[in-house]
């Protein structure tokens, strides 16, 4: 009886161990159970219980989804929006494609020619705009606050804002709408539109002079023979206003006062005269003479000089 006692006490024992090992491994199961269903998609597979699976608990959801700052910083790829639908891209801006006038919102070009500018460039420039009307008189090279109100009338005409300076999408626009200027239309013999001749030019020969259009126009009984672009003295040697006479003509001259050449000088007016002046030619109005009428064609006043005789009534007005 002792024996078998002890055989049963032992048989307890050792069924109670096989007991908790049962047990231990059906907790163990369990709880692997549950794990998994929280960290899985939440399907209706049925839990220990025979019921629904559990969703995940609030703390669980906390822990798996980012903070409100880690979601405004995270790319779209890596998180759904809120209501599900796939996350849309970032915006994109496109890139102009051509740099154009501010009228039509994208940036400027850049300037090719502006006031101040001086080259051939600018001379092309002038010919263009007076063949479109937009510029009324010959082109000289120089980019003044004339050739800007030209540039800007034609701008406008064009729907682009009208800045006054030459930028590429202007130039572009240009040679659209005009064609290459000749070398007569470049470099025309007069440059400036002659002015309604004062009464005293209308009798007899007559070199008239205006100072206002900064002509010298050559008539005879009423009608031009020619015409050509002049320069005057500045305010400290202003060229003298009146009507005059040819007194004596020289085909070579050198200023004995300031001993500058003077070619196909006709004086009128004490030590005042008509003559070509190489100054004038380079510079244009730039500079001034000292009392002297300069003309810039040379070619056409050596035929002037041949014409005009001595005795010639010379008429300078406003």
């Amino acid at each position: 009886m002792k024996r078998s006692s002890t055989v049963a006490r032992g048989g307890v024992v050792r069924g109670g161990a096989v007991r908790r090992v049962v047990l231990a491994a059906v907790s163990v199961a369990l709880v692997a159970g549950c794990t998994a269903q929280a960290a899985g998609t939440g399907s209706g597979a049925a839990g220990p219980s025979g019921s629904a699976s559990a969703q995940p608990s609030a703390s669980a959801s906390a822990s798996a989804s980012p903070s409100a700052s880690e979601s405004e910083s995270a790319t779209p790829e890596a998180s759904p929006t809120d209501d599900g639908k796939a996350p849309s891209s970032s915006p994109t801006f496109p890139t102009p494609e051509h740099s154009g006038s501010a009228s039509d919102g994208a940036p400027a070009s850049p300037v090719l020619m502006k006031d101040g500018d001086e080259n051939e460039q600018v001379r092309e420039l002038q010919a263009r705009l007076r063949q479109l009307k937009h510029f009324d008189r010959a082109p000289t090279g120089f980019y003044g606050s004339m050739t800007a109100r030209s540039v800007k009338s034609f701008q406008k005409k064009q729907g682009l804002t009208g800045t006054g300076s030459v930028d590429e999408t202007t130039w572009q626009r240009l040679l659209g709408a005009s064609r290459k200027p000749t070398a007569d239309e470049l470099k025309p013999s007069t440059t400036n539109a002659l002015d309604t001749p004062a009464p005293a030019c209308m009798t007899g020969r007559v070199l008239c002079i205006s100072k206002e259009s900064r002509t010298l126009a050559w008539m005879i009984d009423g009608k031009v023979v020619s015409s050509m672009d002049v320069r005057f003295g500045s305010e400290n040697t202003p060229t003298r206003e009146g009507t005059f006479s040819v007194g004596w003509k020289a085909r070579e001259w050198t200023s004995t006062i300031y001993h500058t050449p003077m070619p196909y000088a006709m004086f009128f007016s004490g030590g005042q005269a008509v003559h070509y002046s190489s100054d004038f030619a380079a510079r244009g109005y730039a500079g001034a003479s000292h009392g002297c009428v300069n003309v810039r064609d040379r070619a056409k006043l050596a035929v002037l000089f041949d014409q005009v005789k001595v005795g010639d009534k010379v008429v300078v007005h406003w």
